[in-house]
């Protein structure tokens, strides 16, 4: 039996405009394989897997789906349970803080259900190894009580696929990674399915977009869907305050120039980055700590949000003594290189 899409949301309140906002990016996102843009030799995959579960009559197998955030995971998941015309359940890997919270949440599927966990590697291990038997036997053995009266019962639970989402493969843990049938590995996109998907987005949001202006927002979105579809909606936002109804290149580059979002999707916090590799620390290794104390972050944040892409971009390089601005840095920022001669 069909059911509406249960959101396992967080405990934190949102505001109305973060409600407005978070309703405006799922109306975004695709509802079928056809309409998903990129990742093709994984949607391909996907296609033979979910055919042959309908043809069977059985629920498909586990799916593990990794890669760095926006590039379409809980999609992917959602597609799932479209496609197969069945029951979603959504929740995260910090929620399930206990046993129990994995209990009541899986008792309540019904036969061929969904259940997507985002964020899988941060499920507790307590909750993990509830999950093994959940995932392969369909059952649950659940302890009540403490001491010398607690006594363990066990829980049938129908035929459900576990859809699960990380953006570090390695924090998975090998018994939790090997119950997975398939493994879908999500890459950075090329510029021109960006550029389709914001062109496709801007059909959606009734917003009138040209190739060029479409192809400026995709070139300024680090490879990521999410990022696109967010400057799309600051370049509509700058339109409309500006009474201009059709978007041009030109108005595309003024509105992200105002964000701060540069010709390589470099931010505020990125040009800093590269700033103090650049110039207060020329040409010297600077250690994770000290790069975060000078720009008033935590090093968590640097090391997961802003490296990964200054590092793919050859913007920066980690070396054994520390952090590294690359000739491409210099040349991005307009600084003389390391020997003092324009790069």
């Amino acid at each position: 039996m069909r059911r509406d899409v249960d959101l396992h949301a967080d405990r934190a309140v949102s505001s109305d405009a973060s409600d407005v906002e978070r309703h405006g990016e799922v109306s975004l996102r695709p509802q079928r394989l056809v309409d998903f843009v990129g990742q093709r030799e994984l949607v391909g995959h996907l296609e033979i897997v979910l055919g042959a579960a309908q043809t069977r009559g059985h629920s498909v197998d586990h799916l593990l789906f990794a890669g760095p955030p926006g590039l379409g995971k809980t999609s992917l998941a959602a597609i799932v349970a479209n496609e197969l015309g069945v029951g979603l359940r959504v929740t995260s890997g910090p929620v399930l803080t206990r046993p129990g919270d994995l209990a009541a949440l899986v008792s309540d599927l019904d036969e061929h259900d969904v259940l997507f966990i985002d964020e899988i590697h941060r499920l507790p291990r307590a909750v993990e190894e509830v999950l093994y038997p959940a995932m392969e036997d369909h059952r649950l053995d659940v302890l009540l009580g403490r001491g010398p009266s607690a006594r363990s019962i066990r829980l049938e639970l129908p035929d459900f696929t576990l859809i699960g989402a990380t953006t570090r493969t390695g924090l998975v843990a090998a018994p939790l990674r090997d119950r997975f049938g398939f493994v879908g590995q999500l890459d950075l996109y090329e510029p021109d399915e960006l550029e389709r998907i914001v062109l496709r987005s801007a059909a959606l949001l009734e917003v009138s977009v040209s190739p060029a202006a479409a192809a400026v927002v995709a070139g300024r979105s680090r490879g990521t869907p999410r990022i696109a579809n967010r400057l799309l909606r600051r370049v509509r936002d700058f339109a409309a305050v500006s009474g201009v109804e059709a978007i041009e290149e030109a108005i595309a580059v003024a509105a992200l120039e105002l964000f701060g979002v540069d010709e390589r999707g470099l931010d505020k916090l990125d040009r800093r980055i590269l700033g103090l590799l650049c110039q207060q620390f020329r040409a010297q290794p600077v250690g994770l700590l000290t790069l975060a104390h000078a720009l008033g972050e935590e090093p968590a944040t640097l090391e997961d949000a802003y490296e990964p892409y200054l590092l793919r971009s050859g913007l920066l390089v980690r070396t054994p003594r520390g952090r590294v601005a690359t000739e491409s840095a210099y040349r991005h920022l307009g600084l003389p290189g390391p020997g003092g001669g324009l790069v």
